[in-house]
């Protein structure tokens, strides 16, 4: 695979991160919810207190896919984690091994820091993410429903019983 490189994603990068970001969310049917912008990635990836990290995966000089991922904590093991929030690979360079070496990097990550696990969500209708997630291993959490609170639920929760 001398064609596949995978970077640290730095500011610069900010541009090729936020086309990923809009082209992630197309495919997930999910573009009208981005709100993602340089100014805020810069802040949120590059800043004093980044909230997360990236990955960059380069076929052949083009940059083909991303994984973003942050930091998760088990109370019942005492150990970090790490929660990959999105994996994503254009769709014209799938099949060429570049989503494993994504996840592949970002689980080297997670052992060389001493994570207990690595842990995502996928859409119920993503059926070849689900295959490609069995194939490597992962299994699904059945027992557990995710659960969100955003904009205003969040916001009233927060200034609730003040």
């Amino acid at each position: 695979m001398s064609n596949l490189q995978i970077v640290p994603a730095t500011e610069p990068d900010i541009p090729v991160i936020l086309d990923l970001i809009h082209a992630l969310a197309e495919y997930e049917k999910l573009a009208h919810v981005v709100t993602a912008s340089p100014e805020r990635l810069r802040e949120t990836l590059f800043g004093s207190k980044p909230a997360a990290e990236a990955v960059l995966a380069y076929w052949d000089r083009e940059c083909a896919g991303f994984a973003v991922f942050f930091a998760t904590y088990s109370t019942f093991l005492a150990l970090p984690g790490l929660y990959l929030e999105d994996l994503y690979v254009k769709p014209h360079l799938r099949g060429n091994g570049i989503g494993l070496a994504l996840l592949k990097q970002v689980a080297r990550i997670a052992t060389e820091r001493g994570c207990c696990r690595l842990e995502w969500g996928v859409l119920d209708w993503n059926k070849p993410a689900i295959q490609f997630y069995r194939k490597v291993g992962a299994m699904p959490m059945n027992e557990w429903t995710k659960y969100r609170l955003t904009g205003e639920a969040l916001k009233s929760l927060a200034l609730s019983g003040r």
